[in-house]
């Protein structure tokens, strides 16, 4: 991208809704509630023949350091540093309030290029607040409305007008290079058929982190990019929005989700908080591996056992990380007790990998890094045709399949259709007929002789071709 533009302006002047129409898909959250948005969200845009990242930041509002809103106004100052360019967006419709004064006079004493943008200008009655914008010395406001898309030819000219034409069109500008957001997730699975010799070290990895509300998944990520990145604090439910984050481990290139808390579904009755819930249920069907973050001194709530078995219902790899680990006093017997819980109530997924950490201080982070690596690994597993079939020979021999209505079932052949996750095809006489039982035996032995742990593993199976269906039988 050739430059980085950030969009700035009191709570509820339309920057999520701006921001939407120039990256082209609903990315950020939008409701009429003030403040909805919190955390810094970087996009690419397209405006006209323009390319450039575009980043949505929380309303600007002033209010101590030690606050909330404070610390969101630290996070937007932080956009504004990192950017080439501000859009200042006022709203036309209501007219300039104080507070638009106070931030347009410090945007104006930052030296950086500002385009005054004066959204819902189709509204009637909005004349009167347009050219009271100009009072603000930032130069002409371009009114637009950011809802209906008006007035984005001028806001292209203004923002060529304030970079200048070799900065908005760099010669260079390499427009191979595209990033995939969160809700691409139609190109989540995409490869998954093709067979890999060997597990790909390089390929970057999409990690979600995911858990309930306060559970330390936001401080997790700052800890691992080693900046305040995202938003923190003492308060329960701060993120939002889904955030992706891009950072170098060992050479490798991994896009971590932040995403919001998820309480009981019974809990959740604002609107705000179910498009929160709805936008970290779609990070999990776009994520390769999901962590789901426990608070280690209440782990194993309810809600925790529910997270768990949504991310292997979506055929996700799953690690679980224990928050909070320097708040326990005896880690031994606790750790024992964890191991014990984990196999006892998440047996759909034998051998899940938990690792103990502190988003706070750090601990343990290498560690859960690693499994994340070695999870990712055993769901991206394959298994050749050969080696199943004499594996399905010998279960059979040592347990074969019960008879049922006084005929014995056969299993035929097996296969592994896919990966991401391990999923095999087993041809056998009456698939209807074959117990839960037995395919639990199969599925287990699977992921101790083949060593695939912690992973979903789908097993369909399929009646053999009859040669003669179909046939009129001779009188």
């Amino acid at each position: 991208m050739s430059f980085t533009v950030a969009i700035v302006g009191r709570p509820n002047v339309g920057k999520s809704t701006l921001f939407n129409r120039l990256v082209g898909k609903k990315l950020a959250l939008v409701d009429d509630t003030p403040g909805v948005t919190r955390d810094r969200r970087p996009g690419d845009a397209k405006l006209i023949d323009l390319k450039f990242t575009i980043i949505d930041t929380a309303g600007l509002e002033e209010a101590g350091p030690e606050t909330l809103e404070g610390r969101m106004r630290a996070q937007t100052e932080a956009a504004v540093d990192d950017a080439d360019l501000t859009l200042f967006v006022v709203d036309a419709k209501s007219g300039l309030t104080p507070l638009d004064k106070t931030f347009g006079e410090l945007l104006r004493r930052s030296g950086k290029p500002v385009v005054l943008v004066a959204n819902k200008s189709e509204a009637r009655g909005s004349d009167a607040g347009f050219y009271d914008a100009y009072t603000l010395g930032l130069g002409e406001p371009v009114p637009i409305s950011a809802e209906h898309g008006q007035g984005m030819i001028d806001l292209r000219d203004a923002i060529v007008e304030a970079l200048g034409e070799e900065r908005a069109f760099p010669e260079d500008d390499d427009e191979a290079e595209t990033n995939i957001d969160v809700r691409d997730s139609d190109f989540a699975d995409e490869g998954a058929d093709e067979a890999e010799p060997e597990y790909d070290e390089t390929k970057p990895l999409r990690v979600a982190i995911i858990g309930r509300p306060n559970a330390g998944k936001s401080t997790l990520i700052n800890r691992f990019l080693g900046e305040d990145r995202l938003l923190t604090g003492p308060e329960a439910g701060i993120t939002r929005d889904s955030i992706s984050v891009e950072w170098e481990w060992r050479d490798r290139t991994i896009k971590m989700f932040d995403t919001a808390g998820m309480r009981k579904k019974a809990r959740v009755q604002e609107k705000l908080e179910k498009l929160s819930v709805a936008d970290a249920l779609r990070s999990i069907r776009f994520a390769e591996t999901v962590v789901i973050v426990f608070d280690a001194t209440i782990p194993f709530e309810k809600q925790d056992l529910q997270l768990v078995d949504l991310v292997l219902r979506e055929g996700r790899a799953a690690v679980l990380a224990f928050n909070k680990w320097d708040l326990v006093e005896d880690t031994q017997a606790v750790l024992a007790d964890l191991r014990e819980k984990t196999e006892r109530l998440l047996p759909q997924a034998r051998g899940l990998r938990a690792v103990p950490i502190s988003g706070q201080t750090g601990y343990g982070l290498d560690k859960l890094m690693q499994s994340i690596i070695d999870t990712d690994k055993v769901w991206n597993k394959r298994i050749s045709t050969a080696r199943l079939n004499r594996w399905l020979d010998g279960v059979q021999t040592q347990h074969p399949p019960p008879a049922v209505s006084g005929r014995r079932l056969k299993l035929k052949y097996m296969t592994q259709v896919k990966a991401r996750p391990p999923a095999f095809m087993v041809s056998c006489t009456r698939p209807d007929a074959l117990p839960e039982s037995y395919i639990r035996y199969l599925i287990n032995g699977l992921r101790a002789d083949f060593d695939i742990p912690g992973v979903p593993i789908r097993m369909h199976f399929k009646a053999g071709e009859n040669p003669f269906e179909g046939r009129k039988k001779k009188r």
